[in-house]
C-alpha cells in the first residue's frame, strides 16, 4: 500500500542474481545451508544422492537431494540405518468363536518419515519423533514435534476383536436312545467302562445375516470447487482501502459517506503499539469515535464488509515470542469488539520482517488462528502482500521471495480472499511466459491469478510446491488511478478484459486460462479515497463490470 504522507513505494528488483558458486563442503549427511561442489556424495532420507552441479543449499529454499533432481542424482542405498518401523499388533485370539475385525486399509501420508530439522513441512504432513506420530497442523522448519504448537499428536488405536458367544446348549432331560458302551480302537485302551444314555442335544444356532456393503463412488471433482461463503460477501466484489489519515488526496471523511459500490471496506491502517499490541488510533476528520462505530455498523447492517487492515508500507509489528503472540491476538480481538469490525487484513510487508526462515511467519499463522477462536466463524480473514512476496517465489525462495507463501498455505482454511499488489514492483515472472509479464496489463493480472489458483512449484519449478487456492477465494489488487502508485496503472478495458478472461474465457491476451473460473472473486484498489478525489474514476465501471459476470 502507499505511505500515509508522500503516497510514494520503493521499487523491488525485478530479479534475483544467480546463485553463488561456493567452495564444496562433503557431508556424511546433507544438510541445509551448507555448499556442495559437483561430484560429492550425501545421504539422505536413506538414500545416497550425488552433487550434479556446484551449489549453496540456501535455507528455506528446500533444495534437499529427494526434490532438486536438477541439482542431484540418486546413486544407491545409504549406510545409515533407517528408522525401525513398529511392529503392527496381532489381535488375540479369543475362544471359543472370533470373528476378526477387518485389516484396516492405511493410506500414507504424504511426508511421512523420521522428523528431519532441516526440512520443510506443510499442513497435513506427518513425521515420527521420538516414537511417536505427529501431523503438522501449517507450514514449519526447525520446529520440535512435542514442542510447538504447529505439531498435533497424532494416537496410536489398536483395533478391538468382535467377539461371537458360544452357541446355547440345552440337553434333553430324557435319553432317546438307547445305553451304548464305548468300543476301544485296537491298539488303545478303554478309557470308558461304564455305559452312560446317549443325549441329544437341543442347539440354538446363531444366525449371522448377510449384509451387502453399501459403495458410496468416490467422484474426483474437476478443478477446485468452491465452498459456500459464510460471511455474506457477494460472489464478485470490490475491495478498496479507506485512509485514516490525510495524504495528497485529501483530508479522510466518515465511513457513512463512503460510495455504494464499494462491497469491503478496508480501514488503513492499524498501529503498532510494541511487545506484539496492536492499536487503532482514529483519525479526527472521520468523526467522533462514536460516530465512527455508528457508521461502521451502518456499513455492515447495509451487507458490507468492514476490515481492519494492519500494516502497509510504514507498518511494523512484532510477533518474536508468544508473549507477542498473546499481546497480538488480546488487542485485536479488543479493538474488533470495540469498533464492530468484521476482521483483519495482513498487509504487513518488510517493516514487519516477513521473511523466510523468521520467528513471525509460524507466530503470525498462530495468532490469527487463536484470534478467529476467540470471534467466532464469522472472522474474515483477506492478505494484500506485494507480488514478490508471493509469485516472487517462482524466481527464488528466499529472503522476502516467496515469504508470505507458507502464511497463505498455513491459513488456507480461514482465508476469505487474497488479492495480490501487481504496481510498483515491476514486470512477473510467471511458468505462462518464457519473460516476465507487464504490470498494467490483462496477461500480467491473469497470469498472477492463475498461479494462485493452480498452484506453481518455486524456484523456477524445482522447489517446493505451492497448492493452488479456491478461485472464490482471489482476486486481483491495481491501484485506482496514476495519482495513487508509481507503475502498474490500469484502464477500465483492462479490469474488464481480466475480469472477463477468467471467468468466460473472454478477452483474454497471450495467457489463457485451461478452463473459465466463474466464482473468481473480484478487484481490489488503493484506493477509496483517491478514487473518489478523481471522480470515481475507477470504482464505477470496475463495479459495472463485476456485475456483468456470470
Amino acid at each position: 500500500m502507499k505511505q500515509r504522507q508522500s503516497s510514494r513505494r520503493t521499487h523491488f528488483a525485478a530479479l534475483l542474481v544467480g546463485l553463488l558458486m561456493a567452495a564444496g563442503v562433503q557431508a556424511a549427511t546433507w544438510q541445509e545451508g551448507n555448499s556442495y561442489t559437483a561430484g560429492v556424495s550425501v545421504d539422505y532420507n536413506g538414500k545416497t544422492y550425488t552433487a550434479l552441479v556446484t551449489h549453496t543449499a540456501y535455507v528455506g529454499a528446500g533444495w534437499n537431494p529427494a526434490s532438486t533432481p536438477t541439482l542431484w542424482k540418486e546413486t544407491g542405498t545409504s549406510n545409515t540405518t533407517p528408522s525401525p518401523t513398529a511392529a503392527a499388533t496381532t489381535a488375540p485370539t479369543v475362544a471359543p468363536i472370533v470373528t476378526p475385525t477387518a485389516k484396516p486399509i492405511v493410506t500414507p501420508v504424504a511426508g511421512s518419515g523420521t522428523w528431519d530439522k532441516a526440512a520443510v513441512y506443510t499442513g497435513g504432513q506427518r513425521v515420527t519423533y521420538n516414537g511417536a506420530t505427529y501431523e503438522a497442523k501449517w507450514w514449519t522448519q526447525g520446529e520440535v514435534p512435542g514442542a510447538s504448537d504447529v505439531w498435533k499428536l497424532i494416537p496410536t488405536i489398536t483395533p478391538t476383536p468382535i467377539i461371537t458367544p458360544t452357541p446355547s446348549i440345552s440337553p434333553s432331560p430324557t435319553p432317546t436312545a438307547p445305553f451304548i458302551c464305548p468300543t476301544s480302537a485296537p491298539g488303545m485302551a478303554t478309557v470308558q467302562t461304564t455305559c452312560a444314555p446317549i443325549r441329544t442335544p437341543v442347539v440354538t444356532p446363531v444366525v449371522t445375516p448377510v449384509v451387502t456393503p453399501v459403495v458410496t463412488p468416490v467422484v474426483t471433482p474437476a478443478g477446485p470447487t468452491p465452498t459456500p461463503n459464510p460471511n455474506g460477501l457477494p460472489k464478485h466484489a470490490l475491495i478498496g482501502y479507506w485512509h485514516n489519515f490525510t495524504n495528497p488526496s485529501g483530508d479522510t471523511y466518515r465511513i457513512r459517506d463512503v460510495a455504494p459500490e464499494w462491497d469491503v471496506i478496508m480501514i488503513s491502517f492499524a498501529d503498532d503499539a510494541g511487545n506484539g499490541a496492536v492499536a487503532f488510533n482514529l483519525d479526527k476528520n472521520a468523526g467522533t469515535e462514536a460516530e465512527f462505530i455508528a457508521d461502521v455498523a451502518a456499513k455492515r447492517a447495509q451487507g458490507k464488509k468492514v476490515v481492519l487492515s494492519l500494516g502497509g508500507q510504514e507498518g511494523r509489528m512484532t510477533l518474536s515470542t508468544k508473549e507477542n503472540v498473546a499481546n497480538f491476538v488480546n488487542s485485536l480481538y479488543a479493538i474488533i469488539t470495540k469498533y464492530g469490525f468484521d476482521g483483519i487484513d495482513l498487509d504487513l510487508e518488510s517493516g514487519a520482517g516477513v521473511n523466510l526462515g523468521s520467528p513471525i511467519i509460524n507466530n503470525l499463522i498462530d495468532a490469527v488462528k487463536q484470534l478467529k477462536a476467540k470471534v467466532g466463524p464469522s472472522f474474515y480473514l483477506s492478505m494484500a502482500p506485494e507480488h514478490p512476496y508471493v509469485q516472487g517465489g517462482y524466481v527464488a525462495y528466499s529472503g522476502i521471495w516467496g515469504a508470505y507463501l507458507p502464511i497463505i498455505d498455513g491459513l488456507r482454511d480461514d482465508l476469505n480472499i487474497i488479492h495480490v499488489q501487481y504496481y510498483n514492483n515491476g514486470g512477473l515472472w510467471t511458468p505462462y511466459s518464457n519473460g516476465a509479464l507487464n504490470e498494467g496489463t490483462v496477461d500480467g493480472l491473469v497470469g498472477g491469478s492463475l498461479m494462485l489458483i493452480e498452484g506453481f512449484k518455486t524456484v523456477g519449478g524445482t522447489g517446493w510446491e505451492f497448492k493452488g487456492l479456491r478461485p472464490d477465494q482471489v482476486a486481483f489488487g491495481v491501484p485506482s488511478g496514476r495519482s495513487s502508485a508509481n507503475t502498474g496503472f490500469v484502464t477500465s478495458q483492462v479490469v474488464n478484459d481480466t475480469l472477463t478472461c477468467l471467468t468466460k474465457l473472454v478477452g483474454c491476451g497471450m495467457v489463457k486460462p485451461k478452463q473459465a473460473y466463474p466464482d473468481y472473486r473480484g478487484v481490489m484498489t488503493w484506493s477509496i479515497n483517491w478514487d473518489k478525489k478523481d471522480g470515481y474514476n475507477f470504482s464505477k465501471p470496475a463495479a459495472a463490470s463485476l456485475k456483468a459476470l456470470p
